[in-house]
């Protein structure tokens, strides 16, 4: 019967494909009234039977466009969209493959209302600087989510982990109606809103509210997305809930209701799962990470508009979970003279209580001034209980220590920061007034239980017993201002700024340890060497220039600071150890952007950045706290000086569906601060600190992908990408610098299938080359190699079902014996649609071969490490969503 189905399978896609006619069509746009070439007009095609978007392209700077394509239909509709002109509508009848069209004259837009609903039709526009897709032109699954829209966009790639990029530009905001959803995790909008509510998705420069009310350009290395819901939408209540539950007492549930009233929204969520899903979701589908998380979350967000002069957003969020994971790892470190082996083991119980809240208000008080302020507050409760052990081998596998601990700490951390924007314009020429002002006040309390039996052996063996108490009291103050005036040289092209910030930040850091006394039976006996008392003071001044030259179609800015930093530590446990010291820096940044067309742009970045040691960097202090690596600052520390130098081309060709990245960055340190490490007979190791020079990072990538139009139903996308890195790295090992070299190249391959309504497949390779050079001979050159293979099936017949196949390999032959190779990991899932679409049935298989693995090998300057830890295992869960609409 397979086979049977199979066959006539391939005979009905045959057919199909054998009915499919190519096509071309071409011609000019330009202005009815002055008859210059319109560029960035938006050229589509529709089927006449349902309005269904067959494929659009956009004219370049001489009007010209170019329609390619395949289709079963014989005739389609045309469409030519662009703001400020009449939209031009003409059918086409595909009687030859190649058709001409003649120069077509757009006329200027009278705001006719059949207009209106005409445009609203058009699959992407430009705007200036604002890219805008309508989201009915892009067919997803059904019951779709904000992410699953996205990954259709032309432009956008979606990692495991929600992160969003735009040709190459990580998305870094993300709203809802222009205003914020549920604070800064944005998988919260994508993964639990509905793409239905949808009416666009537009892509701007990422833009604080200060810098949109000035007019500034923003971070152009910075996406936001801004998704404008329907108007249908706007006023009602929708939202979902869902529950499952599985074997091995797995379960989830999550609920999400949204009450919407024009600019008053008002949402509320609740969820949670042991199944590794820390965040909010209705799928409990990530499953990866180390160990075993149990997490419970709720959540409330306001967002409302007075009278068009207050806009106001609130969020709380409360979020609980506990981890357990258990690690096992081998680090083999080199000497210059030999080697040796250390094999470990521990156990963690994490548990954390957290409660945070976001406020914003926006007051626009006149047309010339806007104050924005956002406090935010924040708990955290923590409790962890660990126990390890930890045994070194020589290279004759002679044991030279070992130790055993374990550990109670619980840790109670409290947060607030408030930010303070006033902007004041001035005439209309550029010219404007900032100032920035934020403040920052923490206190966090620890109590730390810790036992633990430390053993050297060798010629002078040793014991050392710990059963302590530590108490730990950590305040910080923070403040920070900026204010920045702008000048127009040539009215809204040519700025000069004057700018002037100051950072003033406090911490006062006491530990108190105290040791097990058996004669009271408690913890009375004040450890000095264990503990720490001291207050540090960080005073940072730094006057600045900056100059912004821009043009319609590119910018540039050069940027300079000359910093002036005080540090001042005062211990008050060991006075003869407080220090104060002074530093002066130059800091430059340049940056340019050049939009060859709306398909195309190029970036390139300069910039030279100063970096003060930390205090634990720079404190002669010597922390004995771990028996095996005792740990003394240097005072004699300088600030590590960086050159990043950054390059960025992406070109998006709309008509053949192609798009180009291409992304370059640098950086190239002096004074580097590294830890400079001797090690003993027994492998007890002495850490301090040391400036080197001569360190860079050097990566490159770039990746090419195709969307293929096979015919009106299938579509065929294939993505090639190649990453690479040259590293160097300057460090110490048993006291003698050394240089070590390490070079990594990843290719990629990968396939997105589509049959509209049939089915989707995503079939991808991934392999990973590493190797490591020494300049000491006594060091082994190092190379690793890792296999990844990937498989993504969905399938959607018959109607109303959806079943979800996620398949991956991964194979490491370096890892050393003791740990797992290889493993396949397969999930799938059954999904069946009923109650008028408004409920689904969820039946899912988690690691259905059962062989879920992560263990994994890294190399550092220092040693070779294997590590494998607890992973979520096998389970079966049925579960239930149902979706609330009523508008």
């Amino acid at each position: 019967m397979k086979h049977y189905f199979f066959t006539f399978s391939i005979f009905c896609a045959t057919v199909a494909l054998a009915q499919t006619k190519a096509f071309k069509i071409s011609g000019t746009l330009i202005a009815e009234v002055d008859k210059t070439p319109l560029e960035a007009a938006t050229i589509y095609l529709e089927r006449v039977k349902d309005s269904s978007l067959v494929t659009y392209t956009i004219s370049d700077k001489n009007g010209n466009f170019s329609l390619e394509g395949k289709t079963t239909n014989p005739s389609l509709n045309l469409y030519i969209s662009y703001v400020g002109y009449q939209t031009y509508y003409q059918p086409i009848h595909l009687n030859q493959e190649a058709i001409h069209l003649s120069t077509i004259n757009l006329k200027t837009d009278l705001n006719a209302l059949e207009e209106v609903l005409i445009t609203s039709r058009t699959p992407v526009r430009i705007k200036k600087d604002t890219l805008e897709f309508n989201v009915s032109s892009f067919k997803t699954k059904k019951d779709a989510n904000i992410e699953d829209l996205l990954k259709q966009l032309p432009g956008v790639e979606v990692d495991p982990k929600g992160n969003i990029t735009i040709n190459g530009k990580t998305v870094d905001k993300i709203l809802v109606n222009g205003k914020p959803f549920f604070g800064n995790d944005p998988t919260i909008t994508t993964r639990n809103l509905s793409k239905d509510i949808i009416e666009s998705v537009q892509i701007t420069n990422t833009k604080t509210k200060a810098e949109a009310f000035a007019g500034d350009e923003g971070n152009k290395d910075k996406k936001t997305i801004n998704l404008t819901i329907k108007n249908k939408n706007s006023n009602g209540i929708f939202g979902r809930v869902a529950a499952g539950s599985g074997t091995n007492r797995r379960y989830m549930f999550a609920g999400m209701l949204n009450l919407f009233d024009d600019d008053q929204r008002i949402s509320m969520l609740a969820g949670g799962n042991n199944t590794n899903s820390p965040g909010f979701g209705f799928k409990s589908d990530h499953g990866g990470g180390e160990g075993i998380i149990t997490s419970q979350n709720y959540g409330a967000n306001y967002v409302d508009t007075f009278e068009k002069k207050l806009d106001i957003s609130a969020n709380y969020f409360h979020s609980d979970s506990r981890s357990e994971n258990e690690k096992t790892a081998q680090r083999t470190y080199t000497l210059p003279n030999s080697k040796y082996i250390s094999n470990s083991g521990s156990n963690l119980d994490n548990e954390t209580d957290n409660h945070s809240v976001d406020l914003g208000f926006n007051i626009s008080v006149d047309s010339t001034l806007l104050i924005n302020m956002s406090p935010s507050f924040k708990t955290t409760n923590t409790k962890i209980e660990t126990s390890s052990d930890e045994t070194s081998r020589d290279d004759k596998n002679t044991v030279t220590n070992q130790s055993s601990a374990s550990s109670f700490a619980e840790t109670m951390d409290e947060n607030f920061r408030n930010n303070l924007d006033v902007t004041k314009l001035f005439g209309n020429n550029g010219a404007y007034l900032k100032l920035h002002v934020s403040n920052e006040y923490n206190t966090t309390e620890t109590d730390d239980y810790l036992t633990s039996e430390t053993t050297i052996f060798g010629a002078n063996p040793e014991t050392i017993s710990r059963n302590q108490l530590t108490q730990g009291a950590l305040k910080k103050k923070g403040f920070y201002t900026n204010i920045a005036y702008r000048l127009p040289l040539k009215a809204k092209e040519l700025f000069l700024d004057f700018k002037f910030s100051y950072r003033n930040d406090i911490q006062k850091n006491t530990k108190s340890t105290y040791s097990f006394d058996t004669n009271t039976q408690d913890f009375t006996l004040f450890n000095a060497d264990l503990s720490t008392d001291f207050e540090y003071m960080n005073k940072r001044s730094t006057p600045g220039l900056k100059l912004t030259y821009t043009k319609e179609m590119w910018s540039i800015n050069l940027e300079s600071g000359y910093v002036f930093s005080t540090l001042n530590n005062i211990d008050f446990l060991r006075p003869h150890l407080s220090l104060i010291h002074s530093f002066k820096a130059l800091e430059l940044k340049l940056g340019s952007y050049y939009q060859f067309n709306p398909k195309s742009s190029m970036s390139f970045g300069y910039s030279l950045n100063n970096t003060p040691p930390q205090l634990s960097q720079l404190q002669p202090f010597q922390d004995i706290s771990d028996p095996l690596n005792t740990i003394t600052g240097n005072p004699n520390l300088e600030p590590t000086n960086t050159h990043n130098f950054s390059f960025l081309y992406n070109a998006f060709d709309f008509q053949k569906q192609t798009n180009f990245i291409s992304h370059v960055v640098a950086d190239f340190r002096n004074n580097q601060i590294v830890p400079k490490t001797t090690i003993n007979e027994n492998f007890i190791r002495h850490t301090t600190y040391a400036n080197v020079d001569g360190g860079y990072d050097i990566g490159a990538s770039g990746s090419y992908s195709k969307l293929v139009k096979i015919d009106s139903l299938k579509t065929l996308k294939y993505l090639v990408s190649l990453y690479m890195g040259i590293n160097k790295f300057i460090n110490f090992n048993n006291g003698v610098q050394y240089v070590s070299n390490n070079n990594f190249l990843i290719p990629y391959a990968g396939l997105n299938f589509t049959w509209k309504d049939v089915m989707t497949l995503m079939p991808n390779y991934r392999v990973s080359f590493n190797r490591t050079t020494f300049d000491l001979d006594d060091f082994k050159d190092q190379q690793f190699i890792d296999h990844s293979i990937g498989l993504q099936l969905t399938t959607y017949v018959p109607k109303k079902f959806e079943w979800q196949h996620d398949i991956s390999f991964n194979y490491n032959p370096n890892i050393t014996l003791g740990f797992q190779k290889s493993a396949w990991f397969w999930n799938t899932s059954l999904m069946y649609t009923m109650l008028k679409d408004q409920g689904t049935l969820t039946f899912k298989i988690y690691d259905l071969l059962n062989q879920n693995t992560n263990a994994k090998r890294m190399a550092t300057e220092n040693y070779i490490q294997d590590l494998q830890s607890t992973v979520l295992k096998q389970y079966f869960m049925l579960s239930f969503s149902w979706k609330l609409n009523s508008y």
